[in-house]
């Protein structure tokens, strides 16, 4: 798949160059030198990348939640100044406002994330999902949830999009409801890759940006918002730990990756006030 291209459900594209030359080429040493970049957990075991989230911190200390299935999240710093800066161009492109990313540094072609689809009980309605591409080309492939197909995978559509350096993969709600999306790992010799897969000696680093309407209070104690059970910062509930409304919120989330006919108001409507999955965290 190239720009132009119908992408997913019509509602996702490829854009090149999207930051200035002077900034894409400089952005992905500073990044790999200003991120404080963290190990991630899931499910007991280390996944294989490294990680890092920031996002905007109010005068009041208050910041933006993104949930999903991890058994730690590293902790959000507000936004660093080259994040900041592509975050700019990022919000001119788009037209939205973004108020938090997930940065993750794929150190060689062996890295990956697995397919999955994007959890959308903070992301708000409307908005895009955007990753911007930096250092080595890497792929993103997208494929059909298996309930769309027949009994075998074989029966699922897949599309392939390159993401080279300084690229921005915009991904609509809709296409991340009806599709799975991974960069899979790539452990080709050197010798068959062409230069961009060569680039920055195999290393990439993306952005995730997101509009989040879900929020934390500085001593992370409260929750409020668009998936929380209280709606306004005047309503924040304290946050919860584990036991059944954690259970009940990673089904929700189960379904969101298993179901293309997945509802936002059945699965996440009336709202969780988790923070962490586990007790005692």
């Amino acid at each position: 798949m190239k720009p132009g291209d119908r992408m997913g459900e019509g509602d996702t594209e490829l854009v090149l160059d999207i930051l200035p030359p002077e900034l894409a080429s400089a952005a992905f040493q500073k990044l790999r030198d200003e991120v404080k970049w963290n190990h991630m957990v899931h499910k007991g075991g280390e996944v294989p990348r490294l990680v890092a989230v920031q996002g905007e911190v109010v005068a009041d200390g208050s910041f933006p939640i993104y949930r999903h299935p991890a058994d730690e999240t590293p902790p959000l710093l507000p936004f660093s100044p080259t994040v900041d800066a592509i975050r700019r161009h990022v919000e001119h492109t788009l037209s939205h406002p973004v108020n938090h990313v997930l940065i993750q540094h794929y150190r060689s072609g062996a890295d990956y994330i697995s397919e999955h689809s994007d959890k959308t009980v903070d992301v708000v309605p409307g908005s895009k999902i955007v990753n911007v591409s930096l250092g080595a080309q890497r792929a993103m492939t997208l494929r059909t949830k298996r309930d769309a197909a027949d009994a075998s995978d074989a029966g699922r559509q897949a599309e392939r999009v390159a993401l080279p350096h300084n690229s921005m993969f915009v991904m609509g709600l809709e296409t991340n409801r009806r599709w799975l999306h991974s960069v899979r790992s790539d452990k080709r010799p050197d010798k068959t890759k062409n230069e961009a897969e060569l680039g920055e000696h195999g290393e990439r680093i993306s952005l995730t940006f997101r509009r989040i309407g879900t929020f934390l209070t500085a001593d992370q104690t409260h929750i409020w918002g668009q998936g929380a059970k209280g709606k306004t910062r005047e309503d924040a509930r304290p946050v919860v730990n584990g036991g059944l409304e954690a259970g009940k919120l990673l089904a929700a989330f189960g379904q969101e990756n298993q179901r293309s006919d997945f509802e936002w108001q059945a699965g996440y409507g009336e709202g969780f006030d988790v923070l962490h999955f586990t007790e005692g965290v």
